[in-house]
């Protein structure tokens, strides 16, 4: 196993210090303990260190643990812990697994140094200390993070040759690591090697799904879940609620909310909030505002999603309400809350109303628009059928427009005749990305309202020279909590003859009923 060699670690301090070797006593010791166990600021943390380099503390490892430990949590640079644990005068050879296991998980903690993680991991193995089940989970997580497999499948060889290849601490952070890695066939076989007796094993592979958009696997696993008598915890339902959100069952909705309430699962304001996405983004709007209309506390998270809900379930009145009450209540809204507001006055057709929280958003609370911001915007103008008004908008954005905002423009050209502008517009869609198949879907359908089938047809014939083709349209339908997914000439279904069928039947069914 292979990992960067001690030359690759970061800058140390060269301390040229004379203290004495031998310990200055216990009390000394206790007391540099106490002082870091109240330490809650970084200059206090630079005071302590110096005391420890002035005391001779600096070999003592209980203290050099505690130190850096401290220093993780303060968010003190772990390079400059690790300055003061391999000065030139440090006695590393006196250190053990657990203060390596601190100093590598500071690493891992960080935002920018988790690859010198692995550099003390070497230098820990190159000193012949045995990594534990603690070592292991905190590479893992740092795999993870940077997404590096080729890594994390060499630890997991190194965790089967020191022993702990089936430690449950192990293996549940393995699944995390292959499902980050994108991996999920490789996290699923490590999940069902593992012992399932535990809430978090069941919890990382359902992440593992969600992370991977397959949220009727980790839906499945629930419920395997539920028959292995194994209790969820709250982590573990708020990642299902993700799932079943982006699922979109109305049935499904119910159907974990009862859960909830039949099991007396605290409604905490994590889970309540988790709880307000799924309901809105399933459509079950009501249930969403009662339960929001009980929560004691709402927070941004709370606002936002109920906003965004009432939005686009076209109860933008409602909506505004909701954000003049946040505002109210001296809830600071912020970007995310910003978008909602502007798509609820884009699906109501209220532009003044949706002007005025856009100058708001940069005026009064200093918010940089962001490219959604501006989408929101022109989608506001062109639902209002002001075409002329959203050009000039998008031609006055300090940011280039991206395709979602031109492909808008492009269709609010078709519905309102303004075929000019969309001929100019769609012509540099293409010209842009031309390897995006929706840009050539938009100008297509321009084409057709203008009846310039040559047109069209020339424009099918570029898809089709360069290898591109459109992506068949999907529709679902949910049966008894099931979730079924159907695509246009889908012939994968068992019984996809009766389902033809019956699409024929209602087809029929239609056309009667139109003569």
């Amino acid at each position: 196993m292979h990992f960067p060699s001690r030359t690759s670690l970061p800058p140390i301090f060269n301390f040229r210090l004379s203290f004495p070797a031998a310990n200055l006593g216990k009390a000394a010791e206790q007391n540099c303990l106490a002082l870091l166990e109240t330490c809650k600021t970084l200059p206090s943390l630079l005071r302590i260190q110096t005391h420890i380099l002035k005391s001779g503390l600096d070999a003592n490892l209980l203290v050099l643990t505690k130190f850096t430990s401290t220093s993780s949590v303060l968010g003190y640079p772990p390079a400059h812990s690790a300055a003061l644990l391999f000065s030139p005068t440090a006695p590393t050879h006196l250190y053990d697994t657990f203060l390596f296991n601190t100093i590598i998980r500071s690493f891992t903690e960080s935002t920018h140094s988790k690859p010198n993680a692995f550099v003390y991991f070497s230098l820990m193995l190159r000193q012949n200390l045995a990594p534990n089940n603690f070592t292991f989970p905190f590479l893992l997580k740092a795999c993870a993070s940077m997404q590096d497999l080729a890594l994390g499948l060499r630890l997991h060889c190194s965790a089967v040759r020191f022993g702990l290849g089936d430690d449950q601490f192990v293996r549940n952070t393995l699944i995390h690591m292959y499902s980050a890695c994108g991996h999920t066939k490789l996290a699923r076989r490590v999940f069902d090697g593992t012992s399932k007796s535990d809430c978090v094993t069941w919890s990382s592979m359902i992440s593992g799904y969600v992370r991977s958009k397959s949220a009727n696997q980790a839906v499945d696993l629930f419920r395997e879940m539920q028959v292995s008598e194994v209790r969820p915890d709250e982590v573990t339902i708020i990642t299902v609620l993700s799932a079943c959100a982006d699922i979109g069952g109305s049935g499904l909705s119910k159907w974990i909310l009862s859960y909830i309430d039949r099991e007396n699962v605290p409604k905490t304001l994590s889970l309540s909030n988790a709880l307000l996405d799924m309901l809105a983004k399933c459509g079950d709007v009501d249930t969403a505002v009662s339960l929001f209309s009980n929560m004691s506390t709402k927070t941004i998270i709370s606002y936002t999603s109920m906003i965004t809900g009432l939005a686009t379930h076209g109860r933008g009145r409602e909506a505004v309400e909701l954000f003049d009450e946040m505002m109210n209540y001296d809830i600071i809204p912020d970007d995310v809350s910003f978008i909602g507001v502007l798509s609820a006055c884009s699906h109501s057709g209220m532009v003044e109303d949706g002007f005025r929280y856009f100058e708001m958003m940069t005026g009064t609370f200093g918010i940089e628009p962001k490219i959604e911001h501006y989408g929101c915007m022109v989608d506001l103008l062109t639902r209002a059928g002001l075409v002329d008004r959203a050009v000039d908008f998008t031609e006055s954005m300090p940011v280039n427009p991206n395709a979602v905002i031109l492909r808008t423009l492009v269709g609010a050209c078709q519905v309102h005749g303004k075929f000019d502008i969309g001929q100019r517009i769609m012509k540099r869609l293409v010209a842009e990305d031309p390897t995006n198949v929706s840009n050539y879907v938009a100008s297509a359908n321009v084409y057709a309202s203008m009846c310039q089938w040559e047109k069209k047809s020339d424009l099918r014939l570029m898809m089709m020279d360069r290898g591109l083709s459109k992506v068949p349209g999907w529709s679902s339908v949910e049966i008894s909590g099931d979730v079924y997914e159907f695509v246009a000439g889908d012939t994968s279904n068992p019984r996809w003859i009766e389902i033809f069928q019956m699409a024929g039947d209602i087809g029929r069914y239609q056309e009667l009923n139109i003569t």
